[in-house]
C-alpha cells in the first residue's frame, strides 16, 4: 500500500516539474477571456495557474469521493446490524 502512495506521489510530483519548467521558458504574454473580465498572463503564470488548480479540484473531489465511499459502508453496516 505504502509502495503506490510513493509511487503516486512520485509521478504527480514529476507531472508538476515538467509543468513549471515548461512554464518557466515561455515568457509569451497569453490573454484569458472570461465571461466577465479579461487578463493578461505569462505562459508560466498560467501553467502554475491551471496545473495548480486542477491539482486541488482532483484532491477535493478524490477526498468528497472517500468521504461517500465510507459513509455508505458505514449505512450499510448500521442498517444489517439492525435486521
Amino acid at each position: 500500500m505504502k509502495v503506490r502512495l510513493y509511487t503516486t506521489l512520485f509521478f504527480i510530483l514529476a507531472l508538476l516539474t515538467v509543468a513549471f519548467i515548461f512554464g518557466s521558458q515561455n515568457e509569451q504574454l497569453l490573454t484569458l477571456n472570461y465571461l466577465i473580465a479579461r487578463t493578461e498572463l505569462t505562459v508560466a503564470a498560467a501553467v502554475s495557474l491551471f496545473t495548480g488548480l486542477g491539482f486541488f479540484l482532483g484532491l477535493l473531489v478524490t477526498i468528497l469521493w472517500r468521504i461517500v465511499r465510507k459513509s455508505k459502508k458505514a449505512f450499510a453496516k448500521n442498517k444489517s446490524q439492525e435486521v
